[in-house]
């Protein structure tokens, strides 16, 4: 068949797929957009992807052109649908008695948060997102209005650490609906994790990372917040740039393990912040040793002190060392930080310090 035949082949099997909420066939309702075959079968198009649709529908999609004779490979672009950004005006107040003004975001983002901080990290594996979930919880503990945004879009945590399962309503009228975030321990959690199904991998280019952290920060519907936590995917790739580009950021919080591999990524990490002009808020050390159940004596399984050294040769703040403790692992698989589920362990006492140090900071960084 010809590319021509070939189109007509992929746009007849796609017509055949009925909508579950609709009723309505997928070219009818408006889901598939620029449509192309090429003269090697390679089918092309991008895919709306609506919040409230099933995210099997793309599987199926997929699997139905995939089956097609002349059809050697599918790529399937796949668009959430862009919304109003919420309106409103900010709020007077903050974070602590005393606060100087928060800085003024950028035009319609975020206009009702007060403080944003990421937390990031230069590798993944060195409990970053363990590190942005405490924060959160740590500071909605002190009563403050918490949001918690999980950026890593391969690999998000958040909903686990939080024990939250179900899918985020949307509300508003069509054309300027909002996501409505889901909330654990205090504190208000958006995550690609809610809108896939168990298991399911993110398969994104840069792009479309992009867009996504742009809806979940102009399209969610936060409300007033103290402080947003932004839990970023590790490295410096396209989603920090599109942070930084989108709103204003109080600054970064960087996470590293005591080995030389993990503090040389991060220190990647800080001129890349440098770079874009955004402030690195400090340096917190994590899995800094792990004291024995029987003598009490740490021993430092990944060395020690490297966070600290580098946070002294980088002239940054060294907020925190937290040590290796059983409690941490057990919240992560538990849906409870552990400054929620063991408040009195080492490892949430480190955690709430660096909680601490982070809210004095974001209190004075304009004054």
């Amino acid at each position: 068949m010809n590319t021509d035949e070939l189109r007509r082949s992929v746009m007849a099997a796609l017509a055949s797929i009925s909508h579950p909420g609709s009723g309505k066939d997928l070219i009818a309702g408006g889901h598939v957009q620029n449509l192309e075959v090429d003269e090697n079968g390679v089918a092309r198009f991008q895919f709306l992807l609506r919040p409230d649709d099933p995210t099997d529908l793309v599987k199926q999609v997929r699997t139905t052109v995939e089956v097609l004779d002349g059809i050697t490979e599918v790529k399937l672009k796949v668009d959430l649908p862009q919304m109003a950004p919420a309106g409103g005006g900010g709020r007077q107040g903050g974070l602590k008695p005393g606060s100087v003004p928060a800085p003024t975001p950028k035009p319609g983002v975020l206009p009702d948060v007060r403080h944003v901080v990421a937390v990031s990290s230069g590798k993944g594996g060195v409990g970053k997102s363990m590190v942005a979930a405490n924060l959160a919880a740590a500071v909605a503990g002190t009563g403050q209005r918490v949001g918690l945004l999980d950026a890593d879009i391969y690999g998000p945590n958040i909903p686990l650490m939080f024990g939250v399962e179900k899918r985020p309503n949307v509300s508003g009228e069509k054309g300027n609906e909002l996501i409505e975030p889901l909330e654990a321990h205090g504190v208000r959690l958006m995550s690609l994790g809610f809108l896939l199904d168990k298991e399911q991998p993110a398969i994104m280019r840069g792009p479309l990372i992009s867009g996504v952290l742009k809806q979940f920060l102009q399209q969610v519907d936060w409300g007033q917040l103290d402080l947003l936590v932004v839990d970023m995917p590790p490295g410096t790739g396209d989603a920090q740039l599109s942070l930084v580009q989108t709103i204003d950021l109080d600054g970064a919080v960087m996470v590293t393990t005591p080995q030389d591999v993990s503090t040389g990524d991060v220190r990647r990490g800080v001129k890349m912040f440098e770079r874009v002009n955004t402030r690195v808020l400090g340096i917190v050390e994590n899995m800094s040793g792990l004291a024995c159940p029987h003598c009490n004596e740490v021993v430092n399984v990944f060395g020690s002190g490297g966070g600290e050294a580098l946070a002294t040769e980088m002239e940054l703040a060294f907020l925190g060392r937290i040590p290796l403790d059983p409690a941490v692992a057990q919240a992560g698989d538990s849906g409870a930080p552990t400054v929620v589920s063991a408040p009195n362990s080492s490892a949430a006492e480190a955690l709430d310090g660096i909680a601490n140090k982070v809210l004095d900071t974001v209190s004075v960084l304009r004054a």
